[in-house]
């Protein structure tokens, strides 16, 4: 397979990834009964919606000119809003419910994210290709790790409330 070919996949392969997670978002905000959870999940397919508009740019792009523009994309979270949210969210929901095995199946989806984007950053040798997958690798990282904390106090909530501990 030739390099083009190559590139052009992987940017497909991206895409889909990103309209998979978003439709996924987007379903687990409209049934979550946690108004916290919704507000994430909600945050999340924004974001994934983010990363589609930009991918597609890229494409775009990269069918014309065959070659990738500057990153700038921007990558900002609020932290304080975040960290409000999984407070809540601690409170609001069963580690046991739908939002707790949303957030568990979301961890994959971050992680396959995650693994195609830093194995493209690696493989690319065009600097702007290089630098998107590196980003768009990091960017779910901080959902990644978000996502995996929130699931490990849901699973520690459980094991606490039911007396779980063996001393």
């Amino acid at each position: 397979m030739e390099q083009n070919d190559k590139t052009i996949d992987v940017l497909k392969t991206a895409i889909l990834l990103e309209r998979r997670g978003k439709a996924f978002y987007t379903q687990a905000a409209r049934q979550s009964e946690s108004k916290s959870a919704k507000k994430i999940f909600e945050m999340m397919a924004e974001e994934e919606n983010e990363h589609i508009d930009f991918l597609v740019k890229q494409f775009k792009n990269y069918q014309e000119h065959h070659e990738f523009m500057e990153n700038d994309a921007p990558h900002e979270e609020d932290e304080t809003v975040i960290q409000i949210l999984t407070e809540n969210i601690k409170k609001e929901i069963s580690a046991a419910g739908f939002e707790a095995a949303a957030i568990s199946a979301a961890i994959d989806f971050e992680n396959r994210a995650i693994e195609v984007y830093s194995k493209r950053a690696e493989a690319a040798t065009d600097p702007n290709e290089k630098d998107m997958y590196a980003m768009l690798a990091e960017w779910e990282g901080t959902h990644h790790k978000l996502l995996y904390d929130l699931d490990q106090d849901l699973k520690e909530q459980v094991w606490n409330d039911n007396n779980f501990w063996p001393f």
